[in-house]
């Protein structure tokens, strides 16, 4: 069987199961177990699926996104140490970019004792909690979507482009490799990487489930920010060390 034909197979039978095995990939595709992990190790740089001990999971579904109340739920307590951390970055007087992403959300309460500071965002929430803390805020105009409190569109995106930042921050629903930062709305791709070209310094807060994931629409190249991450899973480690800075906050 030809590589093309076992990698289909391989990806029609994650569609039936979610959860494939090694041991039951040798036997379908009457294959060696090595070339079965090679094949599972070319998918996964493709950014089809995640290898797992003994076999391989489904990746998340390209176009699909939890909404704000889903994403805010998971991995709270690393979100909140990478946000920390994050904020320790900020120099007084800085003018900074917030994008609508649950981390950066947790960003907000360590801002408060900077001094001089002046925050964009995109995010109707962010602005709001922003203002309860006396923060200088400047929110983008333009069209909110519902799912994300998210400001999207041709206005917002024209307001961006006439802005500097000295540094921006961002949340993404993945960070490949090969595909780079990505996520699932293409109207957030383009506000998101308007934001990091206009930034002195890009940093992109990712929690290590979204290392080596892919969604729909390419925000920028992976070299294009800094990583802030509770940790990089090993097997990842030296491809994204070899393109990126990572700041590990769990190590």
């Amino acid at each position: 069987m030809l590589t093309e034909e076992r990698h289909q197979t391989i990806l029609n039978r994650l569609e039936l199961e979610e959860i494939v095995k090694v041991s039951d990939l040798i036997l379908l595709l009457e294959a060696s177990e090595s070339t079965i992990r090679r094949d599972l190790q070319d998918l996964e740089d493709k950014g089809f699926l995640v290898r797992i001990h003994g076999g391989a999971k489904k990746s998340q579904q390209l176009g699909f996104e939890p909404n704000m109340s889903e994403k805010t739920a998971k991995f709270q307590s690393e979100k909140q140490v990478i946000a920390k951390h994050a904020a320790q970055l900020i120099k007084d007087g800085e003018v900074i970019y917030l994008d609508a992403g649950t981390t950066t959300l947790e960003m907000i309460p360590y801002l408060q004792k900077i001094q001089k500071l002046k925050v964009v965002t995109n995010s109707v929430k962010h602005a709001s909690l922003l203002i309860d803390y006396g923060i200088d805020t400047l929110i983008l105009g333009g069209t909110i979507k519902i799912a994300t409190n998210a400001v999207l569109g041709i206005s917002a995106a024209e307001q961006l482009r006439k802005l500097r930042f000295n540094r921006c921050f961002m949340g993404m629903n993945g960070g490949h490799t090969e595909a780079g930062f990505t996520t699932p709305d293409p109207e957030e791709a383009t506000i998101k990487q308007i934001a990091i070209e206009q930034s002195q310094q890009g940093y992109v807060l990712l929690d290590h489930s979204k290392f080596q994931q892919t969604t729909f629409a390419q925000v920028a190249a992976i070299e294009a920010a800094t990583i802030i991450t509770d940790y990089c899973p090993k097997n990842y480690l030296t491809k994204f060390r070899a393109k990126t800075t990572l700041l590990e906050v769990f190590t």
